[in-house]
């Protein structure tokens, strides 16, 4: 006989925090002996085999028992078996029955709990699930409520009784999910065996609600999320529906200053007790901004409207998407099953909002309880260090402990193997799924895995932006438990990027601030590259301060233009308000093309290129030079004399670029063009900045012809090569040293392409 054990505080707290009844033996009717079960058949002819029961050892039962199983630790649940099958899907095709459960009124998560539940008492529920007959751990007792109170007239059995956590009594059904109760029932009449087993189904299916979904909320739901007419008519386009407010609860908010601060307590001889309270943690000083700050003037309302962190109240363009995510998520958390959907599309789609938004409006339908419960948890791969805390997160979520990963990965393993009846639907959003994987992918098949088990009720949606990332980067195992529903969400159009766009600056007030080409425009540019709707926002965000910049500084030139009248009045102020008044104001900017432009070079620019444009036309013309005499030999590099050749030849027969001809080729004296005699860099300096020879003269003779080398290129080079754009061999003789590029030949490229100062040197 197996000696009992002193219960552990863990033990203790788990039988509270768990719906189940915890017992002290365990396996006691069935044995000590491990043996395998075998099946019970009616009698009948042979080719007629009907299971009517299962057999382990001494321990027998039937349709119709009331039983025992096994859950976590020695907490057990008590269910009622409806049938005995052998599961196909398994190898071994393992014995298995499906029960029907019985209920505790821990297991009933909703505020409409009973307030007369008693200790020993179960509800009969409409649930059912199947398990396999390894689980079950013996048989229990149901008796009507007036028989246990007569056996136990103080409605608890003692822990030295054999009874304990066996006999319980049974007076109501009860759905779990809508806490919704049936009339009282004497148990001995609704059931004695298994032929009153449909009859007590249909009992409680009828007085019972089985979702939470009522013709008075379906006329609400009607009501609340409506597409406007107006919108719906004037392209024709679906759109994603709004959210009505609801005013009928508005009323006058009440101060929250009024009782903040205690009164004081004082003695007759008003003399102030002191009260000692407990060390508080001074919050952080936060600022709030009224509207006025944000929402002064129509560029500031648009350029929060544009934001991509701005929340729109509709998703254009994604309701055949929202309406696939919404429909499967709502399947899934209704029927209590596992599932595991795989959604894809390049960065900027709008799947991760798609996906927000859906399980937005699935939590709004249980909170009008029109849904079942559910728990989510989203788990980015750009937000953790490692792809093993995954596992702690989905612990945290569903029992609120934190743990470390190999702890969590335990308790998840024995959590979704297990069968449990109270269990709560769980969806996880697993974003950025590229930075989850893994060298040997045990987080991805872990992940993909549990939505298979039986009893896990684990909705997993994957989130990347590759279509074949399974096929790609994961094993066989894994691409194949993600089945086949994927969802693809495919690049903006300049059409829906346009309605994008439009949606977002529909709000904001006065005259029309983005003019509808440069919308056209900006639209068609970013679907053209990538479909990106964050990159279209940006770039019209950005065209919209740069609007708001041209506009603040043309006025102020307007104001400087204008002289103040100085006539003397006896009322100033009204006389500078009336002159203000008579001023003509300038028009508002509107975003155009060209600011459209503007705005998409500072998008697509670097610092590199930033830089790069910000140079001399000396250096820009010796980059020129540079790229051509590497373009001519193959050799990644060049020597200087041959750079500088190659600069005054490009400048000379570059007919279009009038500044070098009038400032870098102008004839000057001798000092001005050879320097120190042997270089012609510049005033008194060598080739590369380095001072002439101590005691001699330079000679001054004038030259009335073009100058033998280009003015400016050696401080051109020292420029660039301390800037890191270039690096330069230093050598005796200057002219002999080489020169190689520091940064990428495409880099200069794409810099100086559209530059009009050295338009016609090759950078095109």
């Amino acid at each position: 006989m197996a000696v009992k054990r002193k219960r552990t505080t863990t033990e203790t707290a788990r039988r509270y925090l768990s719906g189940a009844i915890f017992r002290e033996d365990s396996d006691d009717e069935l044995g000590l002996e491990d043996h395998p079960w075998e099946w019970i058949y009616e009698e009948g002819p042979k080719s007629r085999q009907i299971i009517v029961g299962a057999r382990m050892g001494s321990f027998e039962c039937k349709r119709g028992d009331i039983v025992m199983l096994k859950a976590e630790g020695n907490a057990v649940w008590v269910g009622i078996i409806c049938y005995f099958f052998e599961d196909e899907e398994d190898e071994e095709r393992e014995k298995m029955a499906n029960f029907m459960w019985f209920s505790t009124e821990k297991e009933i998560i909703n505020k409409k709990k009973r307030t007369d539940c008693l200790e020993n008492e179960l509800y009969i529920t409409p649930a059912w699930d199947d398990n396999s007959l390894t689980t079950i751990n013996g048989k229990a007792t149901v008796l009507p409520y007036e028989t246990f109170m007569k056996k136990y007239p103080s409605g608890k059995i003692s822990r030295n009784s054999r009874d304990h956590d066996k006999v319980f009594f049974c007076r109501r059904g009860c759905n779990t999910r809508t806490a919704t109760y049936t009339e009282e029932l004497d148990w001995s009449e609704a059931y004695n065996g298994v032929e009153d087993l449909q009859g007590l189904i249909e009992r409680i299916q009828c007085q019972t609600k089985a979702s939470r979904k009522n013709s008075k909320q379906e006329k609400a739901d009607s009501e609340d999320f409506v597409v406007n007419d107006k919108e719906g008519d004037e392209d024709g386009l679906p759109r994603t529906p709004k959210k009505r407010r609801r005013l009928d609860s508005a009323g006058t908010p009440s101060s929250r200053n009024k009782n903040r601060t205690p009164n004081k307590l004082t003695t007759p001889t008003h003399k102030r007790i002191a009260i000692k309270k407990p060390l508080e943690f001074t919050p952080l000083g936060t600022r709030i901004l009224s509207p006025q700050h944000t929402q002064s003037s129509p560029y500031q309302v648009a350029r929060t409207q544009l934001h991509v962190s701005s929340v729109p109240t509709s998703l254009p363009c994604r309701e055949e998407e929202f309406a696939n995510v919404y429909t499967q998520l709502e399947a899934a958390i209704t029927d209590g099953t596992g599932s595991c959907i795989y959604i894809s599309g390049t960065p900027g789609t709008g799947k991760t909002a798609t996906v927000r938004e859906a399980i937005a409006q699935l939590n709004a339908s249980v909170q009008a309880e029109e849904l079942d419960d559910f728990i989510f948890v989203e788990i980015n791969g750009m937000k953790v260090t490692d792809p093993h805390q995954a596992y702690s997160l989905l612990w945290e979520a569903l029992r609120g402990d934190r743990v470390s990963p190999s702890h969590a990965l335990t308790l998840l393993e024995q959590e979704f193997s297990a069968p449990s009846p109270r269990r709560v639907p769980c969806v996880v959003l697993m974003d950025e799924l590229d930075q989850l994987v893994t060298r040997s992918q045990s987080v991805m098949y872990n992940f993909f895995n549990w939505p298979g088990l039986r009893h896990s009720r684990l909705i997993v949606l994957a989130v990347a932006n590759t279509m074949d990332l399974p096929e790609r980067t994961l094993s066989n195992k894994i691409s194949s438990r993600l089945g086949l529903r994927r969802i693809t969400f495919p690049g903006y159009t300049h059409t829906q990027l346009i309605n994008i766009i439009e949606s977002r600056l529909a709000n904001v007030p006065g005259s029309t601030i983005v003019h509808p080409d440069a919308i056209q425009f900006a639209s068609r540019k970013v679907a053209a590259v990538s479909g990106d709707a964050r990159r279209a926002l940006d770039i019209c965000r950005r065209a919209v301060e740069l609007a708001e910049s041209d506009g603040a500084a043309s006025t102020d030139k307007h104001l400087q233009e204008i002289p103040m009248p100085n006539t003397p009045s006896k009322t100033p102020g009204r006389n500078d308000k009336q002159t203000e008044d008579r001023r003509p104001k300038p028009s508002p900017p509107v975003v155009t093309i060209a600011t459209i432009k503007r705005a998409i070079v500072e998008a697509t620019s670097s610092p590199l290129h930033a830089a790069l444009r910000a140079l001399p036309l000396s250096a820009k013309l010796f980059l020129a030079a540079l790229l051509a005499r590497i373009r001519r030999t193959g050799i990644g590099e060049a020597v200087l004399g041959d750079v500088l050749d190659e600069a005054r030849r490009m400048g000379i027969m570059a007919v279009d670029l009038q500044p070098i001809h009038d400032f870098m080729l102008a004839p000057g004296t001798n000092e001005d063009c050879m320097g120190n005699g042997d270089d012609g860099a510049g005033p008194g300096a060598g080739l590369l900045g380095t001072p002439g020879k101590r005691g001699r003269l330079p000679m001054k003779r004038e030259i009335t012809t073009k100058a033998a080398r280009l003015w400016g290129l050696g401080g051109a080079a020292v420029e660039l090569a301390e800037a890191g754009i270039l690096g330069i061999e230093n050598r005796r003789g200057e002219r002999v040293g080489r020169v190689r590029l520091g940064v990428g030949e495409e880099e200069i490229r794409d810099a100086l392409r559209e530059d009009d100062s050295v338009k016609g040197l090759g950078l095109g």
